[in-house]
């Protein structure tokens, strides 16, 4: 019987509340905490027939740690599930340092600001070491290594999908299944379709930024970076069909080169259709996507912010996409000194998602792997001080965890690889 705070009331954070109210043995107490108070409060009414969860909210500006740290003080939970906003990784993290609680969350930290001039040196200094440009890595909180340990804490870092469970899925592929892994390609499809002529099936402001940036990949141990979108492939996923894919930087690339021993090449594809690319290339051309304030009739406005409040909320989707994700990872490598090709993947159904718990599969994929995260914290299974990535830990249970609570695993010896 544990008791955790859940920051945050998005359509992530929906999916992950939903599901911790299905294992109340374990989430005996949780409290769901937002800037707006309103939507917590509305979700808590709705579960709170269906389980023996108790459910608390309260209202909390996770941009402030001294907002955080007297809500933990308050509620005393044994986890702080972060599934607010990657900017807020931070703030969080350093109330969990001053309470003395475990720490998990989604996905890895990223300025809201990105002309902020320290952010700006720093940035650039990583840019010249590691050979990527990329707005997102690891490497802000990997720096609270040495804190969390010493503090006897833990802290789990992007337990969502990708990343989280495609790092699980590697982990378990160089237990089970090869004795060295040569290469590693992350396939991400969403077959789904919404109906609308543009939207984004998670917060536009992340997605809009991840898509248009620099795409880059490991090639031996060293950062490639290509322009965005420069490297398409077609692939026929399973209960999808043929779809055209992209070369994406993405944050798991940069921990699992330095956790799957002897690795040569490590890429992440998304699926883009065409019209989505389109309006995203016509909205980066006017200036749509910039993060720098401008002035509007007198009034700062950040284009992408102003953006985001014209597109449908992701959280509104699920009623209204039709389809299947299929998201996984292809491996090449040795199993007794014989060559060996891998597939592990997940297919996700969007109806069935928002029948379950109301959301599109997307939001489902991430919120279930961030509770499953959370039940291995919770009981013991992961447990080590220090700040750690999913596949530091041991995949089993976590995956055992996947299969139970809604997005089993499929495996295919001998895929079609991606060329």
């Amino acid at each position: 019987m544990s008791r955790v705070l859940i920051i945050g009331c998005g359509g992530v954070a929906s999916v992950a509340i939903h599901k911790c109210c299905q294992v109340s043995e374990v989430f005996s107490e949780i409290c769901i905490a937002s800037r707006t108070k309103e939507k917590c409060d509305k979700l808590a009414a709705e579960l709170a027939p269906k389980t023996k969860t108790v459910i608390t909210t309260a209202q909390v500006d996770a941009d402030k740690t001294e907002e955080v740290i007297a809500l933990i003080k308050e509620y005393q939970p044994d986890l702080v599930m972060n599934i607010a906003l990657p900017y807020q990784d931070l703030t969080i993290m350093d109330a969990c340092l001053a309470c003395r609680v475990n720490y998990m969350d989604t996905a890895n930290y990223e300025p809201e600001n990105t002309d902020d001039p320290e952010w700006r040196k720093i940035y650039e200094e990583r840019c010249e070491r590691e050979g990527f440009s990329a707005y997102f890595d690891y490497s802000w909180q990997w720096a609270y290594k040495e804190k969390f340990e010493k503090a006897g804490l833990t802290a789990l870092l992007g337990c969502g999908f990708d990343p989280g469970v495609t790092q699980a899925y590697c982990a378990y592929a160089l237990k089970h299944e090869f004795d060295e892994i040569e290469t590693i390609d992350i396939l991400d499809c969403n077959g789904g379709d919404h109906g609308y002529p543009f939207a984004t099936n998670f917060n536009p402001e992340i997605n809009l930024r991840e898509v248009s940036a620099p795409g880059s990949y490991i090639e031996n141990g060293k950062w490639v970076e290509i322009p965005a979108m420069s490297i398409k492939r077609e692939y026929d996923f399973d209960m999808v069909g043929e779809k055209d894919m992209y070369l994406l930087h993405h944050e798991e690339l940069e921990s699992l080169a330095k956790n799957i021993p002897g690795v040569k090449r490590i890429r992440f594809f998304m699926t883009l259709g065409q019209s989505y690319l389109t309006h995203m290339k016509c909205l980066e051309n006017v200036g749509m996507l910039s993060t720098t304030p401008v002035m509007h009739e007198g009034v700062e406005i950040v284009p992408i912010q102003f953006l985001k409040t014209l597109l449908p909320d992701p959280a509104s989707l699920g009623a209204r996409t039709v389809g299947k994700t299929n998201i996984g990872c292809i491996f090449t490598g040795k199993k007794e000194g014989k060559d060996k090709t891998f597939y592990i993947y997940n297919v996700c159904d969007h109806q069935e998602c928002y029948k379950e718990v109301g959301s599109q599969a997307i939001s489902y994929t991430t919120g279930v792997p961030a509770m499953c995260g959370a039940l291995m914290l919770l009981t013991g299974k992961w447990n080590k001080a220090g700040v750690y990535t999913v596949e530091e830990f041991d995949p089993d249970p976590f995956l055992d965890a996947l299969d139970k609570y809604g997005l089993p695993r499929s495996i295919c010896e001998n895929p079609v690889l991606v060329e």
